[in-house]
């Protein structure tokens, strides 16, 4: 029996994910902003919503990846667990929900601007999800 790679998928995706947030936690640690191609990052970065009861978004998002990262694993230990599977896509899809949320509405409706690394986040937990829901499809 050939071992089921979608595990691995997530486990890189998480990976991803964790260097976007970590790179993002580190400036919001140091209270500063990365620069940013498109120029809107600065503006996304310091405006009120870049916090949740004054937690940084950044945090928030290093703590969902880590935490997928960890049902990843433990899904690539054992691929064919009702509970895993599940717990995974639906982890999976609150985090595409957030990131809809904070993505579109958000930054494009509230606050008027983009940021890049945000995107990047937000596609990377687009790509999880759609991993998480290919892996529930094809694993009996």
């Amino acid at each position: 029996m050939q071992p089921k790679l979608t595990p691995f998928y997530l486990i890189a995706a998480s990976l991803v994910g964790i260097g976007v947030t970590a790179f993002l936690s580190y400036f919001a640690f140091n209270n500063t902003v990365p620069g940013c191609a498109i120029g809107g990052c600065e503006v996304v970065l310091i405006s009120e919503y870049s916090k949740f009861f004054g937690v940084p978004l950044a945090y928030l998002g290093l703590v969902y990846y880590v935490y997928m990262l960890a049902l990843a694993v433990l899904l690539a230990v054992e691929p064919h667990s009702w509970a895993l599977k599940w717990a995974t896509l639906l982890y999976a899809g609150v985090g595409l929900l957030l990131s809809i949320i904070f993505e579109f509405y958000i930054q494009a409706v509230l606050i008027g601007a983009m940021c890049v690394y945000c995107a990047l986040s937000a596609l990377t937990t687009l790509a999880l999800f759609g991993v998480a829901l290919w892996h529930m499809r094809t694993t009996p």
